[in-house]
């Protein structure tokens, strides 16, 4: 399994607008091209998610997560905020790169989790946070993942 295969171009945004936590969530969510209520609610399950700790981990990057009922499939969003933006992470820094996963309650495949470790593992690595903040184009977010081989 390898993270790029979860990842397309029209769920990755390089220049988040939102200057608050809020604004960012909500701005990952519609990424995920939902319906309205769906949107509503899966803004309602993220809140609830950070409310237990923030998803910030460090290092500039969070990995917003939950599973949630509006969603059949595993999915994933990418976005970034060069300005960065406090999203209460960890480290008490800015945050600049945002990862979304959302899964439904069951899932057959089970790969909530490895995702979540495998985004984890891949923010670790020492020149990640410079080269997400290079980008250019959606694209070369995609042939980063791959070749990092995450």
């Amino acid at each position: 399994m390898e993270l790029r295969q979860f990842f397309t171009e029209d769920a990755i945004k390089l220049g988040l607008d939102g200057n608050s936590k809020d604004d960012i969530l909500k701005e990952l969510i519609s990424l995920l091209k939902l319906d309205e209520k769906s949107e509503g609610m899966l803004y309602k399950m993220l809140k609830r998610r950070e409310n237990l700790g923030s998803t910030g981990i460090g290092r500039g990057i969070a990995i917003p997560h939950c599973r949630s009922l509006v969603v059949n499939k595993l999915r994933v969003a990418f976005g970034r905020k060069p300005d960065g933006v406090d999203f209460k992470a960890i480290d008490e820094k800015p945050v600049f790169f945002f990862f979304l996963i959302v899964a439904p309650p069951l899932e057959v495949s089970n790969q909530y989790l490895p995702v979540l470790g495998k985004i984890a593992q891949f923010s670790k690595e020492p020149d990640v946070p410079q080269r997400l903040l290079s980008l250019t184009a959606p694209g070369q977010f995609l042939a980063l993942l791959e070749e990092k081989g995450v």
